[in-house]
């Protein structure tokens, strides 16, 4: 399998993911402003969506949206249960915390990298980030990981969104000392740790 991948970025999640599940894998590094690969290739003619994380298979088809790649990825090993079963409530509740984490931190922290984005808008939004934050919070709890005592694809998501809110929130997490206890953890992971030093960072 192919991931195409921008050092950092959301991309970051279901590499964490493919080294979790022991899969073979290259990475394919894009820059997604001159939309290139580091060898040169036209990336919108690999991927047309112009955007990463994107999974070439082994049988050339392409599977794109993070939150999607990284339950694909798992589910090709059940045995190390990475998410849980499919059709099963649990599954139902790693999906709903996914989509939280894609659509209220992810997606919504993209303003304040944006350099178009004014300074007065990205305060409010750093505003309405903190809410969600506190939600993940309270929702965390005292587990070691979001599904509890396992960890799962969603925490190497849960990963980048608190380091992407770190680097463009330019804020600790010491307001949740739970978050920054379970960030942490995160960072101390091998998988994780492998995955950054694989990116450069």
């Amino acid at each position: 399998m192919k991931l195409y991948f921008t050092p950092g970025a959301c991309s970051l999640s279901p590499h964490i993911a493919l080294i979790e599940t022991g899969l073979e894998y290259e990475l394919i590094q894009v820059d997604l402003r001159t939309k290139q690969t580091a060898s040169g290739d036209n990336y919108l003619a690999i991927c047309p969506k112009g955007y990463i994380p994107a999974l070439q298979l082994d049988n050339g088809q392409m599977l794109t949206e993070g939150a999607i790649v990284i339950q694909y990825l798992a589910d090709q090993v059940p045995e190390k249960e990475l998410v849980p079963r499919q059709g099963s409530f649990e599954r139902y509740r790693l999906q709903e915390k996914l989509h939280f984490l894609a659509t209220e931190l992810h997606k919504a922290m993209s303003p304040l990298y944006n350099p178009k984005a004014s300074d007065e808008f990205k305060d409010s939004l750093k505003e309405r980030l903190k809410l969600r934050l506190s939600v993940l919070a309270e929702d965390l709890g005292q587990q070691e990981f979001l599904a509890g005592n396992r960890f799962t694809v969603a925490d190497g998501y849960a990963f980048y969104c608190l380091r992407a809110w770190q680097k463009h929130g330019q804020s600790d997490l010491a307001t949740w000392p739970n978050l920054a206890a379970y960030f942490a953890r995160l960072e101390a992971r091998p998988s994780v740790k492998r995955a950054l030093a694989e990116e450069g960072l």
